[in-house]
């Protein structure tokens, strides 16, 4: 009883629940879809923060790192189970872009809100190295991933059978990515977790390659200085202890992941009507609303926490998501759709490909000091806002 109570308390937006079930009446009524889709999308903020809520507590009795991971996780449950219904239901390029959108969507606007509102509260912020560097690098198989079956295609595409041969290059590619990802786990959790904890000095390393930096470390040595007794002033007087217990968080994420699913299921069938009543394309409504939408837990999640300076926790969630969409939600939903014998490939537009590689390309130049600040959230959320537009335009 305690644990429901302290959850009950833990943010204001809780009395926002009550659209829950007017969401799910309103589909089974099958009121117009604005109203569907407004009940359903307010539904799933509450929703997104009890999930943030559940995560953070799990943080706290055993690691940022695995937190991060489970906040991950049962963010994308919600695009593995939308990703599912619409290829029973034929969608594969409903398929396509919402996965494209969500990768976007979690590399520049989740990042970028991260890096800038954290910014904002605090000077500069520091995360571990090593997990971003291998982030980095697990961002780069995406560009792989998502690039070669291009090139496969053109080179392929005077050949007969071509869908066939695009078909079953995606599948292996998927099932050596999934066993990358399953490495990666490994990797994180077991034989090298030691160099993913948290890092709670805020050391800032500076790379010299010949010049001399002593000023400048100097300088940022005062500066860095500062911040940690301000920060350890915080800690001081906000010190943070689980509120609720370990088995009321894993039923609490349980069950929040199953009601956004309900919402995130009703409020997808509304979108194809609010596009018409609108007037908005069904590319924008793929790549930018709709991934927006089943992104919100990671949203509120990661913001919040970077907030709090807990700057692991937030790369952890927007790259860990990003991470799990390339390398393991797509090529799980390409083997889904061979099981039940749905051809979905890896083939994307030229544009889409040009999105990804760009946007990976910029999201590792960004991580890879270890540092962040609300300038480079500024370049994240500029880089979003360009491509939003461009398929606003299309």
């Amino acid at each position: 009883m305690v644990s429901l109570k302290n959850t009950c308390k833990s943010s204001g937006l809780n009395v926002l629940l009550i659209f829950i079930p007017f969401g799910i009446a309103s589909a089974i009524l099958k009121m117009s879809d604005t109203t569907i889709f407004l009940t359903n999308f307010i539904a799933i903020i509450p929703l997104a923060k009890l999930l943030g809520f559940a995560t953070e507590e799990l943080s706290l009795r055993t690691s940022e790192t695995i937190g991060g991971l489970l906040n991950a996780t049962f963010g994308n449950a919600v695009e593995v189970i939308i990703g599912i219904m619409a290829l029973k239901s034929g969608l594969i390029d409903v398929v396509k872009a919402s996965m494209i959108g969500s990768l976007l969507s979690n590399l520049l606007l989740v990042l970028g809100m991260c890096f800038f509102f954290g910014g904002i509260k605090y000077k500069f912020q520091t995360f571990n190295t090593t997990s971003s560097d291998t982030s980095a690098s697990l961002l780069v198989m995406t560009i792989f991933m998502v690039v070669l079956p291009v090139a496969f295609n053109w080179e392929d595409e005077n050949k007969t059978d071509v869908e066939e041969r695009q078909v079953k290059f995606s599948r292996y590619i998927s099932i050596v990515m999934l066993c990358i990802y399953g490495l990666y786990l490994v990797f994180q959790l077991k034989t090298h977790s030691i160099y993913f904890k948290t890092n709670t000095t805020n050391e800032v390393f500076v790379r010299s390659n010949n010049i001399d930096y002593e000023s400048l470390n100097n300088q940022r040595r005062a500066e860095e200085g500062e911040q940690q007794q301000q920060q350890q002033q915080e800690e001081e007087e906000e010190p943070e202890e689980s509120t609720i217990s370990l088995s009321f968080s894993l039923i609490l994420l349980t069950i929040v992941t199953l009601a956004i699913s309900f919402c995130a299921e009703y409020l997808v069938d509304s979108i194809e009507g609010i596009s018409e009543n609108w007037n908005l394309s069904p590319s924008f409504v793929g790549l930018i609303l709709l991934p927006i939408v089943g992104n919100a837990a990671e949203h509120v999640t990661a913001i919040t926490v970077a907030l709090k300076n807990k700057m692991d926790l937030a790369i952890g969630v927007a790259l860990g998501s990003s991470m799990q969409v390339a390398l393991m939600v797509i090529p799980f939903l390409v083997i889904v759709g061979w099981i039940i014998n749905v051809n979905l490939s890896l083939v994307f537009t030229l544009f889409e490909t040009i999105c990804i590689f760009t946007s990976v390309l910029i999201v590792n130049q960004l991580i890879n000091d270890g540092k962040s600040n609300w300038l480079e959230g500024c370049m994240l959320l500029a880089a979003y806002t360009i491509i939003a537009a461009a398929y606003w335009i299309m």
